[in-house]
């Protein structure tokens, strides 16, 4: 009987162990089954939160912010100050913004980047029509926002005067003058219709705008968008949103 009974311990003892051993091998399988686990949980959320991010970037520079090279020097001192003119314009190195094409409204000061494929002036009636004989500038320009639909606009003694006051301009380059420049000089002042606006350069002795023939007023389907950061040179780095306050 002792010895029976002793053959059943040592079997027992024998199943205890294999269990023990059975359950050490589940347990470290259920470890590294878990590092696995957690190594592709880690890859999943990095290549998730890389797509996430390549997405943001491309709809915002898709939908939200373009880089825009400025060329010429109708917006120095604003844009384009430091431009070196001894070179070929293609080969100078000009400032560079962002502009964005969401944007709610458009009102005095802003910065617009515009597509000129049409020249708007103004008949006897103050309707805006495209002259024959006047081609268009026929080219994409940036101008600053001076007058909106509803304005009335005047040029007169080297002043400009918006619903019968005279601007103050702290933006404009030093020594400029504020002529006309054809466009409208037999008609001032002028009311701007609605959908329309009256623009020009900073730089107001070499600009053409909105006072030339060939520019005119700016209908709104014109508009590119609003230049609103100046990010190059990186030492001029500036906001353009509220470059007319000075």
């Amino acid at each position: 009987m002792d010895e029976n009974k002793e053959i059943a311990e040592k079997e027992e003892l024998k199943e205890t162990e294999e269990k023990k051993s059975e359950s050490t091998e589940n347990s470290k399988g259920d470890k590294k089954s878990g590092k696995k686990e957690k190594l592709i949980r880690d890859a999943l959320d990095i290549i998730e939160s890389t797509f996430i991010t390549v997405f943001i970037i491309v709809m915002t520079f898709t939908y939200i912010l373009h880089p825009v090279n400025i060329v010429g020097r109708s917006m120095v001192p604003t844009l384009n100050k430091n431009v070196d003119t001894s070179v070929p314009t293609e080969e100078a190195i000009t400032d560079k913004v962002f502009m964005t094409t969401v944007y709610f409204d458009i009102d005095y000061g802003d910065i617009l980047v515009i597509n000129k494929d049409k020249n708007y002036l103004l008949n006897e009636n103050g309707e805006p029509y495209v002259p024959e004989g006047i081609p268009s500038l026929n080219e994409c320009i940036i101008k600053r926002v001076i007058a909106v639909g509803g304005q009335t606009v005047d040029i007169r003694d080297g002043q400009v005067i918006v619903d019968g006051k005279v601007l103050d301009e702290p933006y404009i380059a030093p020594g400029s003058t504020t002529d006309g420049l054809g466009g409208f000089d037999a008609q001032y002042p002028i009311t701007i219709p609605e959908g329309y606006y009256f623009v020009m350069g900073d730089n107001r002795n070499h600009s053409t705008d909105s006072r030339a023939a060939s520019v005119g007023l700016i209908k709104k389907d014109q508009i590119y968008g609003k230049a609103i950061i100046k990010y190059a040179p990186l030492s001029e780095f500036d906001f353009l949103t509220d470059s007319y306050k000075g």
